[in-house]
């Protein structure tokens, strides 16, 4: 697999990480995922990302994890693989492990405890050296997580220092002005990838984004809108968006989103089973009967929109 460069466009979904009942790792049900998100039309992967449960994996089944959905898929699409770590040991091991089985690059979000652009710097560029000059990373830039806020400036700064930064997560909000920000500002043109569940989408493409790195349980609304944008049919992206824009906002609820997400596609068939390992969240019988109506919803306003 090629590795990951500065011209990644369209939707990179954080996939989930699927679970027995029992809470036990699925792999075979990883081998359904992909199938599922391949026919929607995904362009990437991006595994162990933060609403992929990383954090619940022991590094054996991160290992595991990544290794099967690498296998299944064969090299027809870029992975992305999450590497955050509170110390750069491992995330060194990590790296150099899911780049040798194939990945195509890795993702570092920000140590909660920088608070100084200087320090914000010296870290990515410490991060930059400890993966070696020849893997390429994303900045991972969610403020709403990682309570670090980095400025436009900083991000200018980290692509003229750092040529195998070549990618942004770009997940602040609000943070339409910062997507226009930095495409004024940077040195070299990097792929701006956006998240948020995909809740600012279109007007996230006309300020200059590439495309999504985000999770929802329709990731063909995210691939269609992606496609509509490219074609310059602006109001068909709008229209598209409008149509799944309840069901997206209802998943992005904080503490129930990742249930509502893996109920849907253990729904369409994405996964086996919708549990969450513990400790997570479990759907009362009204959440699940929301869901349901905000589903029907949405496939009536499709049906409209044609």
């Amino acid at each position: 697999m090629a590795k990951l460069d500065e011209t990644a466009s369209g939707v990179f979904i954080i996939a989930v990480t699927p679970f027995t009942e029992d809470g036990a790792l699925d792999l075979d049900g990883a081998d359904r995922m992909v199938d599922f998100y391949l026919e929607k039309g995904v362009t990437g992967f991006t595994l162990l990302g933060m609403l992929g449960e990383a954090p619940k994996l022991t590094t054996g089944e991160s290992r595991l994890f990544v290794r099967r959905v690498l296998a299944r898929l064969a090299g027809r699409v870029p992975v992305v693989v999450g590497v955050s770590s509170p110390g750069f040991a491992q995330m060194r091991e990590l790296t150099a492990a899911v780049m040798d089985d194939g990945a195509a690059g890795v993702m570092i979000a920000p140590l909660s405890t920088l608070r100084t652009d200087d320090q914000i710097t010296g870290y990515y560029e410490m991060a930059a050296e400890v993966i070696g000059a020849e893997t390429p990373f994303v900045l991972q830039d969610y403020p709403q997580s990682t309570d670090v806020t980095i400025t436009p400036a900083i991000i200018c700064k980290l692509i003229g220092r750092l040529p195998s930064m070549v990618m942004l997560k770009h997940e602040d909000w609000p943070g339409l002005n910062k997507i226009s920000a930095v495409r004024h500002g940077e040195s070299r043109r990097i792929s701006i990838l956006v998240g948020n569940g995909g809740l600012f989408l279109p007007e996230e493409l006309e300020r200059g984004a590439d495309g999504a790195m985000t999770g929802f349980a329709y990731p063909e609304m995210m691939v269609d809108v992606c496609k509509a944008h490219v074609a310059g049919n602006t109001e068909r992206a709008h229209d598209l968006f409008d149509a799944y824009l309840p069901l997206a906002r209802y998943e992005q609820q904080p503490g129930i989103g990742l249930a509502i997400r893996k109920y849907i596609l253990h729904k369409r068939g994405a996964i086996g089973s919708a549990a969450l390992r513990k400790p997570g969240a479990a759907l009362t019988a009204a959440d699940i009967a929301e869901t349901e109506q905000l589903i029907a919803r949405q496939e009536k306003r499709l049906k409209e929109i044609g």
